[in-house]
C-alpha cells in the first residue's frame, strides 16, 4: 500500500494526517508546544500510531503551517494556503472559497474547481479575527471555547464591542460583567464581533458558493451562524473530517500528487 503524510504545525494546534489511496488512515491533533518540531513528532507520532504504522511506510510527506520551514522529516513545506485550499477541496468538492481561521491568522482563500488558489487575503497583524481572539475572550469569562461558541444560541441581545482590538475588549468585558451583563449576551456579541471582522475581510476577494469554513473556529456555532448572517450565504458544514485538520489533508493531498507524477501543481 502506498502511504502519504501532511503535517501543519500550527501556533495553537499542530494536525497531522496519513492517507491511503483517497482515504484517512491515521490523524493526529495535539496542541503546539514551544518548539515547531517538538509539535511536529507530536502529532505525526499520534497519527501514525491510529494508522497503525511507522514513519518508514509513508512514501512523502508534505509541511505546511507557520511551524513548516522547522519540521525535520517532511519533503518539502508548502504554503498553508494552497493546502488549505486543497485540503477543503476534498472535504466539500463543490466549495470555492475557504475561510480559515487559525490561531494567529485568518484567511479568505477563493479556488477553482481543481483547488488551485485564485485569490486570497490574510489578516496575520492582529489578534482580532483570528481563534487567539476568542480564546483571550474566554478566558476571561472563565469558560470554554466550546461554551463561548454556544452562547449565540441562549440570547437574542448579544452587547455590541466598540473595538475589536484584544486589549480594549477585555476591558470591556469587564465593564460589562461589572455592569451587570449576562455572559450569554457578551458571549453572543464576541461571536457577533469575530463574525463581522471575518466578513469584511472575505469581501475583499468577492467570495463565490459555495463557502467551507476551516480551522479551529469552524466549530464555533456562534461565529459561524452570525457570519452567514452577516455576509447572506450559507456555510457548508463540513461532515467528512474534522475541519481543523484540512491543512494537514491538503498537505497529504500534494504529497500524493508529487508521487503520481504531478509535481508543485
Amino acid at each position: 500500500m502506498t502511504l502519504v503524510a501532511g503535517c501543519d504545525v500550527g501556533s495553537l494546534t499542530s494536525k497531522a494526517v496519513i492517507l491511503k489511496d483517497n482515504a484517512l488512515l491515521g490523524i493526529g491533533v495535539v496542541k503546539s508546544l514551544a518548539d515547531p518540531q517538538d509539535s511536529a513528532d507530536a502529532a505525526m507520532k499520534l497519527a501514525l500510531d491510529n494508522a497503525g504504522c511507522s514513519f518508514s511506510d509513508i512514501r512523502h510527506c508534505v509541511g505546511t503551517g507557520y511551524g513548516r520551514e522547522r519540521i525535520s522529516f517532511v519533503n518539502e513545506a508548502r504554503s498553508e494556503i494552497a493546502c488549505h485550499g486543497k485540503g477543503a477541496l476534498w472535504l466539500v468538492p463543490s466549495v470555492r472559497t475557504v475561510i480559515d481561521i487559525g490561531g494567529q491568522d485568518c484567511k479568505v482563500i477563493r479556488i477553482d474547481k481543481d483547488g488551485v488558489v485564485e485569490k486570497f487575503i490574510t489578516n496575520d497583524k492582529c489578534a482580532s479575527g483570528t481563534g487567539r481572539f476568542l480564546e483571550v475572550m474566554a478566558k476571561v469569562l472563565n469558560i470554554s471555547l466550546t461554551e463561548l461558541g454556544e452562547l449565540s444560541e441562549k440570547t437574542e441581545t448579544p452587547i455590541t464591542f466598540a473595538s475589536m482590538c484584544t486589549v480594549w475588549a477585555q476591558a470591556d468585558i469587564i465593564k460589562y460583567l461589572n455592569s451587570g451583563h449576562s455572559v450569554e449576551d457578551i458571549g453572543a456579541g464576541i461571536n457577533a464581533a469575530m463574525a463581522k471582522r471575518v466578513a469584511m475581510l472575505a469581501g475583499a476577494v468577492k467570495p463565490e458558493k459555495d463557502v467551507v469554513m476551516t480551522g479551529g473556529v469552524a466549530k464555533n456555532k456562534g461565529v459561524v451562524s452570525t457570519l452567514e448572517k452577516v455576509m447572506g450565504v450559507r456555510i457548508r458544514k463540513v461532515r467528512k473530517a474534522d475541519p481543523q485538520i484540512a491543512g494537514a489533508i491538503g498537505a497529504a493531498l500534494f504529497s500524493k500528487s508529487r508521487l503520481n507524477g504531478g509535481g508543485a501543481k
